[in-house]
């Protein structure tokens, strides 16, 4: 592991991992193997139960590193390279963990495409989002493609991507890109906030939660309905719903086990 992306474990059971390749954090080889190493360290470590995304330094990602997508001049290594850095991305969608986007600057390309890829987003209220890959010549191909349209509807992602244009968090909490906006100076402390009032909860009805939404989003209905009622059943034997339901029954706070 390199130093261009690295974690901390804070309270409450969160890690924060901090993409950290000056001046703009580009998504090089070296920070995005890192990237991926890191993910598989803390979604399958017991102690963190939610996990935060962010950048060192006033930018969160801006894009992969222009001097690397110069030199892929051949179908293969265009397949290749981007095939890759999907998976390595997709990992965050994946997480059975919450894994929530803290965007403290600008957000673009590749940058966006993480933040697509995380289960909630939080910004700072001076950040721009955008993909403006089709300014290079080519598209977003770390998933940027599929996972806008599915957020945002296809005539708003299609008005992203073909413009260029930067998006500000103004309008990407109108449309749903952004899940709260903050401050600059309030950013760290609301989004370790929030995600610690996640981390508190029972582990197993948060990864539950998640299964159910991530997974049923790509299924019809009965399907859906079908996932969401055998994760209940597995709920309705574990320790922590017995727990949960025996604190608010006898008014006092519940003490979950993750079991």
């Amino acid at each position: 592991m390199n130093d261009k992306c690295y974690y901390q474990i804070e309270k409450e059971n969160v890690a924060v991992v901090y993409f950290n390749n000056p001046p703009i954090n580009a998504l090089d080889t070296e920070t995005m193997e890192s990237f991926e190493e890191i993910m598989r360290i803390l979604i399958t470590d017991d102690k963190v139960h939610v996990i935060v995304l962010t950048g060192k330094g006033s930018t969160f990602i801006v894009g992969a590193d222009v001097n690397e997508v110069a030199k892929v001049n051949t179908f293969d290594k265009g397949v290749e390279i981007t095939t890759k850095a999907q998976a390595i991305v997709s990992l965050c969608e994946l997480s059975p963990k919450p894994v929530i986007a803290m965007i403290n600057g600008l957000c673009l390309g590749g940058g966006m495409e993480i933040a697509l890829s995380c289960h909630i987003r939080i910004a700072s209220n001076t950040a721009q989002m955008g993909l403006p890959e089709i300014m290079l010549g080519i598209i977003p191909a770390f998933g940027g493609t599929q996972r806008s349209p599915r957020l945002l509807g296809k005539a708003k992602a299609l008005e992203f991507m073909l413009t260029g244009m930067f998006i500000n968090m103004q309008e990407a909490l109108q449309i749903g890109l952004v899940n709260r906006v903050y401050a600059p100076d309030e950013l760290i402390e609301e989004s370790l906030k929030f995600a610690s009032s996640i981390a508190k909860k029972g582990q197993i009805a948060v990864r539950s939660i998640v299964e159910a939404v991530m997974k049923g989003s790509s299924m019809n209905l009965e399907d859906g309905l079908r996932l969401e009622s055998t994760l209940f059943g597995r709920l309705a034997e574990s320790h922590d719903k017995k727990e949960g339901i025996d604190a608010f029954l006898n008014k006092r706070k519940p003490i979950f086990k993750h079991c």
